[in-house]
């Protein structure tokens, strides 16, 4: 009997290959090829779905302003930059147990009354789903539930249907019978985002698809599941934690790195009116080691206390660990700050966490960062009232941070009477309330912590 052809996948990219490999021929990655099946067709389920357009010049396409839907959760309008757009295809990626399902759950419920809309649950029976509507108080009267994971019976019902949002949870648990695979696997996951992607764009449905993520916290599966929808979000924050967020990695309909913050409640997910409070200790008395940076997530300037500890290290090669920063970054603005301020700490450990677990990507925490360690290191507390924002450059110098005004006036709004900041950052009007500190250097920043 003829032995059944396989191939080797990876999980990564998607990548074919015809035996083994330790590494992915394709994308290098290590340990990622898995054997399964070889598909047999004799020709492709594409052929034939439509005629081949022809080229149009594209000085005479008539470009139209998108119509967005909002969604009646402001947090989640914020994240899609204003709603869904017709034929949208929103991938939303988390933890287990983070809120998913939830959030899309009361979406569908304040879409229902104007929109149809339709729950594919592929993880829950059609009961435990009714069961958490109930729990949560939702208003879902207008919201279809279909409890299916085979691909070809999810697109007839959204043909006859035809709703403008539908949501499909989640994607690893769909099949098509197209392929032999199981579901879940690269293959299935890859054919059947991409014929829901296909519907999508020729019907108008906008379509949110839940993914699983990987113990590093990437999507699962192949890596061009990000490529193939429009727009990827993520759940961030502590499982145990009340608080979540919301971030936008891609988006082709909106500004990326948008952050939604959301309170869980006994009645589900709500959005968090002043996300800055969130993220700033509500300290008896100023404490060492503790600074307010002024940052930035997409449009949204928030304002984050960023702490350290610096302690006598009692190992040969002292720690540096961080905590919503880059660690890379850590060693770098600590030799900056020996080179050029002449504060050393290499037998000293130091440990910074950014408050309330968002992660900070942005140079533009570098001087708070510092400051933070200087105070630590000095045993001496900045006062409360005060916070800093800034780009620290390797030659010592303190570079300006995008769109700084904004974060002036959120710290003013918030009671912030002084901010250190670059010099290229000052305002050229005087803001009410706020006294503005500019410095150049890293050198003059500590001098003017000292002088505090």
């Amino acid at each position: 009997m003829a032995r059944a052809k396989s191939v080797y996948v990876c999980s990564e990219c998607g990548g074919t290959a015809l035996k083994w490999f330790g590494t992915c021929p394709s994308c290098g990655a290590a340990a990622t090829l898995n054997e399964q099946a070889a598909e047999q067709r004799s020709s492709h389920r594409y052929a034939g779905a439509a005629p081949a357009n022809a080229p149009q010049p594209l000085a005479r396409i008539e470009a139209r302003v998108q119509t967005r839907v909002p969604t009646g959760i402001e947090e989640f309008d914020r994240v899609l930059g204003g709603g869904v757009v017709a034929g949208q295809v929103v991938l939303i990626g988390g933890d287990p147990g983070i809120g998913k399902s939830t959030l899309l759950l009361q979406t569908l419920a304040a879409l229902g009354a104007k929109h149809r809309s339709l729950y594919v649950s592929g993880e829950e029976s059609a009961e435990q789903v009714a069961l958490r509507a109930t729990r949560l108080a939702l208003a879902a009267q207008g919201v279809e539930l279909l409890a299916e994971i085979q691909l070809e019976r999810i697109l007839a019902v959204l043909d006859v249907a035809r709703p403008e949002v539908a949501v499909i949870d989640s994607i690893q648990t769909l099949y098509s019978e197209a392929l032999t695979s199981a579901p879940g696997s690269v293959a299935q996951v890859r054919e059947c985002a991409a014929q829901l992607a296909r519907h999508a764009k020729q019907t108008g449905t906008a379509l949110l698809i839940i993914g699983h993520v990987t113990k590093d916290g990437a999507i699962a599966g192949p890596r061009v599941l990000e490529h193939i929808v429009d727009t990827v979000l993520y759940f961030e924050g502590d499982p145990h934690s009340s608080f979540r967020l919301v971030r936008a990695v891609k988006n082709r309909f909106g500004a990326v790195n948008e952050l939604g913050v959301f309170a869980m409640t006994d009645k589900g997910l709500r959005g968090v009116a002043n996300p800055s409070a969130l993220f700033l200790s509500q300290h008896g008395r100023d404490v060492p080691g503790s600074c307010v940076l002024a940052t930035l997530e997409g449009t949204r300037p928030l304002l984050v206390e960023i702490q350290a500890l610096v302690d006598p290290a009692h190992a040969p090669n002292a720690r540096r660990l961080s905590v919503g920063l880059e660690q890379n970054r850590l060693a770098m603005l600590l030799a900056v700050l020996h080179r050029h301020a002449g504060i050393a700490c290499f037998d000293q450990d130091v440990f910074v966490n950014a408050v309330g677990g968002v992660r900070i990507g942005e140079p533009a925490a570098d001087l708070a960062v510092l400051l933070a360690i200087v105070s630590s290191l000095t045993d001496r507390a900045i006062p409360g009232k005060i916070l800093a924002f800034g780009e620290v450059g390797l030659a010592g110098e303190v570079r300006p941070a995008p769109r700084g005004q904004d974060r002036l006036k959120e710290a003013a709004k918030l009671g912030f009477e002084r901010a250190i900041i670059p010099k290229a950052n000052q305002p050229k009007g005087k803001i009410a309330g706020l006294e503005v500190i500019a410095v150049e250097r890293v050198e003059q920043a500590v001098r003017v912590l000292r002088d505090l």
